[in-house]
């Protein structure tokens, strides 16, 4: 089950979308605002299951707004080196079984649910909304 939910990761396979999101981002002061950050993390709901880290949005606000600068900095380094730390990459799969599918033990009868780490969700928001406000508009 574990080869058929999580492939090997091959850099070679890579699309060149893919390898563009992980460039360093240029903003305009090299500097993502603190109340961007803020609103990344409270844009996901803190009732859903956190990822292997145990830790959920709601605790990693109340770490924001003890910490804002710690955390700004950090986030704020990764965007400008183009660096996703590894730690953030880690995930729980969760296997659910599908409709009338109960006693199948083939792995294609799952849906693999993949509970990821909140601060790489926010990062991975933060580099999507960056991306696309660097990206000049076609007319």
């Amino acid at each position: 089950m574990l080869d058929y939910f999580v492939p090997e990761d091959d850099k070679t396979n890579d699309s060149a979308v893919h390898k563009q999101t992980m460039e360093p981002i240029d903003t305009e002061d090299d500097k993502t605002p603190r109340e961007e950050i803020a609103s990344a993390i409270k844009r996901f709901n803190p009732k859903k299951a956190p990822g292997e880290d145990g830790l959920t949005s709601e605790i990693l606000l109340c770490t924001f707004r003890r910490l804002p600068s710690f955390l700004t900095e950090v986030y704020n380094k990764c965007l400008k080196e183009g660096c996703f730390p590894k730690q953030w990459k880690k995930c729980s799969i969760v296997p659910i079984i599908k409709p009338a599918k109960e006693d199948s033990r083939d792995a294609s009868q799952y849906w693999p649910i993949s509970l990821l780490n909140v601060a790489g969700k926010v990062l991975d928001r933060l580099m999507i909304e960056l991306s696309i406000m660097c990206i000049p508009m076609l007319v």
